[in-house]
């Protein structure tokens, strides 16, 4: 079908025979008989064209175009008024009342026939441009919708991996297993500190090591398991296999340590003894999704995690200590000296644990 187009004249000989040419051309025809039933057959047919008389009673076709045009959704919609008056004064009053286009009585086909096809051009670039907008409006909420996620994500992952959730990846938070290097840090002194500083001290330092610690892991690409208050548990490998762990966490860690010291002065200035421990460790856990509905972490569970903390909890100010499979991992580029085998809580025999001093 070339084009759909609608039909206005209260005369019905006039329809009929304007409505036969058009459709012996090859397009579909609507027809009303006057203004208020246009706008009904406009909502309801959606045509390409509306060619209209003028004089009509109650709604005429000035009117009838100042209707269509005060819809946003036909305030494109080509008009062409049709008159058997003075051409001049009703072009005028047709610019005014928002027309397209002008045909005098007695009509030449060829001449409607000309400014129909030019009219029918135009509505298909205007609905080419009108379909290219909304699909640029569905993709600007679509990329609103991924940036409110990807803020959310953040929380929880390193920068690549939240944006590689957001492109479709969700079925790697599915339950699974893998070798992770699960590093655990803690605020020494943090509890006494506490007990003798006001509120607003606490919630200060906690938003300095903190906003340190979200710099710092996105850098080395870690995944935050979770803030306990001073206690942070982060890992590495997941969701996403990384090049060298190990390395990674312990260069993560050493970092960590360096750029703690000005938090640490400003507060030994005050008269608070503040300092961070860190414990790693390296090995095979259960990965995923828990929680309810309402909130929901990323979480490690295993031996791993729990080693890391318990080494944290065995690390002095200042300290990091690693289990032996990151210590080979790190031998080549790290100096270490054995602190251990320690008896920590919820491990049946003692564990070789290492100080780590210094990363070539």
């Amino acid at each position: 079908m070339n084009g759909r187009i609608l039909v206005v004249d209260d005369q019905r000989a006039n329809v009929e025979m304007l409505a036969g040419v058009l459709r012996a051309r090859g397009y579909e025809v609507l027809t009303a008989c006057d203004g208020e039933n246009a706008l009904d057959v406009v909502r309801q047919g959606a045509p390409d064209i509306v060619v209209s008389d003028i004089l009509m009673p109650q709604m005429d076709g000035y009117e009838l175009c100042r209707r269509l045009r005060a819809d946003a959704a036909t305030t494109l919609l080509p008009v062409i008024l049709v008159t058997s008056l003075d051409p001049l004064q009703e072009r005028v009053n047709g610019i005014e009342a928002g027309a397209d286009d002008f045909l005098s009585k007695p009509v030449n086909w060829d001449e409607l026939f000309a400014r129909v096809r030019s009219l029918l051009r135009i509505k298909r670039l205007q609905d080419e441009v009108r379909a290219w907008n909304t699909k640029l409006e569905d993709r600007v909420r679509e990329q609103v919708a991924q940036l409110e996620q990807l803020g959310r994500l953040k929380r929880f992952f390193s920068r690549s991996v939240a944006e590689a959730i957001v492109a479709g990846g969700e079925e790697i938070l599915a339950p699974h297993r893998r070798e992770i290097t699960a590093v655990f840090l803690d605020v020494r002194g943090f509890t006494a500190f506490t007990d003798r500083a006001d509120p607003e001290e606490v919630l200060d330092l906690l938003r300095a090591y903190h906003q340190l610690l979200g710099r710092v892991v996105d850098d080395f690409g870690g995944t935050l398991e979770h803030f306990a208050g001073d206690g942070v548990m982060v890992f590495f490998n997941d969701p996403f296999p990384l090049d060298r762990p190990a390395e990674r966490a312990a260069r993560m860690a050493v970092e960590l340590q360096q750029a703690f010291l000005p938090i640490a002065r400003r507060w030994s200035s005050l008269g608070r003894e503040v300092g961070l421990g860190i414990g790693m460790a390296q090995g095979d856990a259960t990965l995923g999704v828990i929680g309810s509905d309402e909130r929901w972490e990323y979480a490690a569970i295993g031996n791993v995690p729990n080693l890391a903390a318990r080494l944290c909890g065995e690390a002095r100010a200042g300290e990091i200590l690693v289990d032996a499979q990151v210590e080979r991992e790190v031998a080549s580029l790290a100096e270490t000296e054995p602190v251990g085998p320690l008896s920590l809580r919820g491990f049946l025999q003692p564990v070789p644990a290492f100080r780590l001093r210094v990363l070539k």
